[in-house]
Formats: C-alpha cells, structure tokens, sequence
C-alpha cells in the first residue's frame, strides 16, 4: 500500500520543481537503475538524469544474471535502450563507485543520488570446508557462463567429477542445474560466453543434487523452470517418494498458494512416471529435500579439493501455514561430488559514507529514502539520498519487481521535491555531469559513454552472427575498452 500511496503524490510534484533543472545520478545500469531512469524522465520533464556503472556494459543483471537460453527475458533491454536515447540521459560506463568517485563526491555533484548497485558478493555458509577448491558461489558461475569480466577467468574444473552438488532450489540453482546438464548442442545457439560453451562441452558432470533444507511443498524455484529442466531430454529425474508425504500444514500451505501447489504437483508427477533408475549413460538430476549442508569434505587423493557434502537430515517445526523452519535431527549422510556450487542468496556490499545493515545486507531506507543512525526509531533521513533494487530490499525477486521498486523510490524523490527537502538556489546549482565530467577527466578515467556501448555492442553481434549466436561476448575488460575506443 505504501507505494500506491506515494504514487497519489507524483501529479502534485511537478509544480513545485527547483528553478534549474534537478541532476540525478544513479549507480548501477541494471534493472533498478534504468526503471528508475526512465521514471524520473517521464515524471518530471526537466530532470536530467545521469547513470554510471563500473563496468562498460549496461544492464547489469539481464546480460549477466538472466540465463543464455532464456533469451525472452533479456527483450526489456530494448525498453531501456530507448530510454538511454532521451537527450536528458548520460550513460557513464566504467566509473567505479568508490575509486573513480566517492559516494560524497556524488552527493556534492548532483541534488539527487539513487543507489542501484545491486549485489556483487555472496552469502556464506560459515561451515567447515567452504574455502576448498571446487566449491563456488552461484554469482560467480552465473558470471564466467554469462561472460562477466569478473568472472572469465573462473576456470571450473568440470572434466575431474562427475558429480555436482548445488545447495539450494530457487530459481538460480535450477538454472545452472540446468547449463550443467543441457545438451551443448542447445547452448550453442544462445549468448552463453564462448570459454563456458568449450568447457561444457568437454565436461564430464551426468549427475546433479539440488539440496533443500526443506520439502518439495516449500521448494523456492518457479514452474516456468522446473518445467524446463523438467523436459531436458533423455534426462532421469529422480526425487524420494518419501519426501512428497504432506502434512496437514502443507495442505493448507498448498490451498493458499498457486504457484507452490503447481511445483509440487511438478515434482510429484516427476517423481512417479518415470522409470525407477537411470539407463546407462544417462544424465541424472536428483532432488534431494530436508537436508541441510554441515561441512564440506576434503579430498583424500587431492589435499585441498572438495570431495563431497556432509548433509544433516532436518525436519519442519512449526505450524503456521508459509512458516515452517528446517531444524537439524542430528542425522547425517554424504554425498560425493568434485563441485558445489553454492545458490544461498547474494549479498550488496557497502562504500564509504553509507549507512548500511550488515545482518540483512540492505541500506536502511525508508520507501527508498536512506536513513542513518543506528536507533531506528531516531533514525536520521539522509537529504537527497536513496536506493532502489537488491541494495534497498535484499537479493529477491524478479526483473519487474523493479519496477515497483522504482516506482516507490521515485514517488518518494516527487514528495521530497514537493515538500521542499530536494532544492537548492537557482544561483548555485550542482554542478552534475559537467562537473563530474571534469573530475573524472582530472583523474585520468576512461569514461565509456552510451555510443561507446554501442559499438560493443555491434562487434559482439558481428562475431555471434558468425556462430550462429545472438552475440558473442566480449569477456575482458581489455577487449571491452579496445572495442568502445576504436
């Protein structure tokens, strides 16, 4: 309700807009940032809205996060395309929030500050063997398959194991379930970055556990997924009949909730039509419920490799509908594998100058407003400063989700202009991008701007159009600069 009630107040802020014209910048050119771009254009016509990103590609999350065959998904790149084309928007590609200009620098430079960076780190387990080779995040491989230059030089070893373990159900681990066992012959028609397509197609994986602390009613994943990794062909799908037994509180989770109850009745179906074991050869995918990782075991052959998981088996307590937590019985087993790949959720990073809540991995914000202090109910609301995405709600949801997530972030921007808290005089207005133009150029950064992109852009399809892809990838930094130079 809170959003709806801030969006009442968009039509009254546009009389009160400060005598020149209001210099936004936003970090981060992922969904968050460009909704919030092109929301601010829409909604106040002399904004001048400037983004950066530390990369020199935009769009963060749809051209690294969203998988390479799920090509529909990454169709809103178009939308922001045509927002980048609006003569009051500047893309500022390879400034680094931090080292190329500090978050008070910012502040000083523009009225308004949106922070949109998403969440480049991880979550950890905190469990022994976590620092083994062969043990990964899910972002870093969703990184170095999707080409990110953070992540081309990643390397996993997938011709030693045939075996792979990832912790975790949602809707990333199905994904990287899924480029682990897919036929490469499908792949190779998707943007998927060329290093991964070579090494998966020399792998040696045919077995895949998907481990959840809690049952099938309570998996995290979509249907649209699980009915894809569902139909890879010829692939043996295996889930105990035991663990789809359901408890008066899972049928009433079931009742209230369509989507869970669609999941279930996927695995169910999965779980009893197809033969009772693998032929030979065949790809394997097992769903493995109530259990929950207790620590990673070394290699006896290999010193500091991993060689498998130790799992504790856990049960549901509660009984509240939607609320069940997993609790450990003390009851362990193995399972063997050459790689884990870890699907626990990703985590923002803070900079200097931000306040930031470490145990939920959020900027304290209020409908998008940053607030400081560490009393909340004195909490202390930051002038002209705001976040929107992961970094303002936590690592979840969709690429829409932004959407409303910027639109509440704006809504609160209009109030903030209409109350008279954002403005300055006409007489001393914020330097904005001339001025953080001039402060980039005095430190010698390499800014890409928009038409630079392009050209990268130009060049990876160019190359993909000789493979028969979408686009070929350009994967370094050092590729990425020539490119946009040239």
């Amino acid at each position: 309700m809170a959003i709806f009630r801030a969006m009442s107040r968009l039509s009254r802020a546009f009389s009160t807009i400060p005598s020149h014209p209001l210099r936004v910048c936003i970090v981060g050119s992922g969904p968050a940032g460009f909704f919030t771009a092109e929301k601010m254009l829409k909604t106040h016509q002399e904004v001048h809205v400037d983004i950066i990103d530390r990369l020199p590609t935009p769009f963060g999350l749809v051209r690294f996060g969203v998988a390479p065959d799920h090509p529909e998904t990454k169709n809103v790149i178009n939308q922001f395309s045509r927002v980048a084309e609006n003569d009051r928007f500047t893309f500022f590609g390879n400034v680094t929030l931090g080292s190329s200009v500090s978050l008070s620098e910012l502040r000083e430079l523009y009225d308004v500050v949106v922070l949109a960076y998403g969440a480049e780190s991880d979550r950890v387990l905190g469990i022994p063997g976590e620092d083994l080779n062969g043990v990964y995040s899910a972002r870093e491989f969703v990184w170095w398959y999707n080409g990110h230059p953070d992540g081309r030089y990643l390397n996993p070893d997938l011709k030693s194991t045939d075996t792979a373990v990832i912790l975790g159900q949602g809707n990333v681990a199905i994904d990287i379930a899924r480029v682990l066992l897919k036929p490469t012959t499908e792949l190779a028609t998707t943007d998927i970055a060329s290093h991964a397509l070579a090494a998966l197609k020399e792998s040696a994986i045919r077995k895949v556990y998907l481990v959840g602390r809690r049952g099938p009613v309570q998996a995290a994943c979509k249907t649209k997924e699980l009915r894809e990794i569902l139909g890879i062909k010829d692939l043996y799908i295996h889930v105990k009949e035991d663990d789809l037994v359901k408890t008066p509180v899972d049928e009433e989770e079931l009742k209230s909730n369509r989507i869970q109850k669609k999941v279930y009745e996927l695995l169910y179906k999965a779980a009893t039509s197809g033969t009772s074991h693998p032929s030979s050869g065949q790809r394997e995918l097992h769903f493995v419920f109530f259990r929950k990782p207790h620590r990673f075991l070394e290699s006896d052959e290999r010193s500091g490799y991993v060689s498998g998981v130790n799992l504790e088996k856990t049960v549901l307590k509660g009984s509240e509908p939607g609320k069940q937590i997993a609790v450990g019985t003390g009851q362990f087993e193995d399972i063997g594998c050459g790689m884990v790949l870890k699907s626990i959720g990703y985590k923002s990073i803070s900079v200097d100058g931000l306040p930031f809540d470490h145990q939920k991995g959020i900027v304290p914000n209020n409908e998008g407003r940053v607030l400081s202090g560490t009393n909340k109910d004195q909490a202390v609301v930051e002038k002209g400063l705001y976040v929107c995405g992961w970094l303002k709600r936590g690592p979840t949801g969709i690429i829409a989700t932004n959407l409303y997530c910027s639109e509440e972030t704006v809504a609160a921007i209009s109030e903030d202009i209409e109350q008279g808290v954002i403005a300055s005089s006409a007489s001393f207005p914020k330097p904005g991008r001339e001025g953080l133009l001039q402060l980039l150029d005095d430190r010698n950064v390499r800014v890409v701007p928009y038409s630079a992109w392009e050209k990268i852009d130009s060049e990876e399809t160019r190359l993909g159009s000789l493979k028969d892809k979408p686009r070929d990838k350009l994967t370094t930094m050092d590729e990425l600069l020539k490119v946009a130079v040239d």
